[in-house]
């Protein structure tokens, strides 16, 4: 098996490998699950991030195309044989001749998953229910841990003896209120960006939006929370434009755990919308996480470039980035 070099490696677009192991047990296949456990020098991707290669194909990358095609020829022995690999790239490398132009140092754990393993099994059962998880390997065997209370996304290597813990948070959430076009490259571009994305605009048309993986619903804000149970992988961007609609959706968002709120509208009108719900009783602190007027201050007024300033907020508040600073 080797993984030759497409025109355009679209397998590098997905980040989060779960969707890959997923199809792979369903199609009763073991597979080579790549995990970038250090990272020397600097480098384009994170410690903690995978690659997933199959018989078929391959998902996810850890460099910037330097080395993800022999990643995959060692795959397809580690899928034969079921013995690890631990692959050096860069500086000590066996592989001179596979040059790194970050310069950097890859470090990376190549295991074998077979369709039916226990901690396989767990993470995708855990990642159905929401439920953060550590999926916890020395390469040979594996089991899944509940998540410590706090720790959103853990990362570590023990090295002697080696063992590797990788947090699984559930997947990402948007909850996109509205029905402009500001609302809709908003939800469009949260769906393309990997959240599990609603638009929600109460007493709507019953046909959809046009807007590929995103999903709608005609509840009124509260009905629609109450669905949603927004936990703190929740992202929720009011834009309604309806003083009453967003009144109603932040009302709601507000008290919930939803990591992030934010409402379109002008600047000069947050001190009212704060008055109102403080007066219905919602709390100072959770006036405090709203984001308003919301987005990153980019310069753009276009739907697409609100909609870019917004989802560049949302990704800044969960990576745990000072957004003030960042806007």
């Amino acid at each position: 098996m080797s993984l030759e070099a497409p025109e355009w490696p679209m397998f590098g677009l997905a980040d989060d490998m779960r969707p890959a192991m997923d199809a792979a047990a369903r199609a009763g296949e073991a597979f080579a699950l790549a995990t970038l456990y250090a990272v020397g020098a600097g480098g384009p991707r994170p410690p903690g991030s995978q690659m997933v290669v199959t018989p078929r194909a391959a998902s996810g990358f850890l460099s910037g195309g330097c080395i993800e095609a022999d990643i995959a020829v060692h795959a397809a022995a580690v899928i034969e044989d079921g013995q690890p690999l631990h692959l050096v790239y860069g500086e000590g490398s066996p592989w001179p001749d596979i040059r790194l132009l970050c310069g950097a140092r890859l470090d990376i754990l190549l295991e074998r998953v077979a369709p039916d393993d226990a901690a396989l099994a767990a993470l995708l059962a855990a990642t159905e229910a929401r439920r953060p998880a550590v999926w916890v390997t020395d390469g040979r065997a594996r089991r899944l841990e509940p998540m410590a209370d706090g720790d959103l996304g853990a990362f570590g290597v023990r090295a002697a003896p080696f063992e590797l813990r990788r947090t699984y948070a559930p997947v990402p959430r948007l909850v996109v209120f509205g029905s402009d076009p500001i609302a809709l490259a908003t939800a469009s571009l949260g769906a393309q960006t990997g959240f599990e994305t609603t638009l929600v605009r109460p007493n709507g048309p019953t046909a959809p939006p046009p807007l590929a993986g995103v999903a709608y619903s005609r509840a009124s804000p509260q009905a629609a929370l109450a669905e949603t149970v927004p936990d703190p992988w929740t992202a929720i961007a009011v834009a309604t434009h309806d003083l009453e609609i967003d009144h109603q959706a932040l009302a709601a968002a507000l008290p919930s755990r939803a990591f992030y709120v934010g409402v379109v509208g002008a600047r000069r009108r947050v001190a009212e919308r704060l008055a109102r719900l403080a007066a219905e009783g919602v709390d100072a602190a959770a006036l405090d996480r709203l984001r308003a007027p919301i987005g990153l201050d980019l310069g753009g007024k276009a739907p697409w470039e609100v909609a870019v300033s917004v989802i560049a907020e949302i990704i800044a508040a969960r990576s745990g980035q000072s957004i003030d600073a960042a806007a």
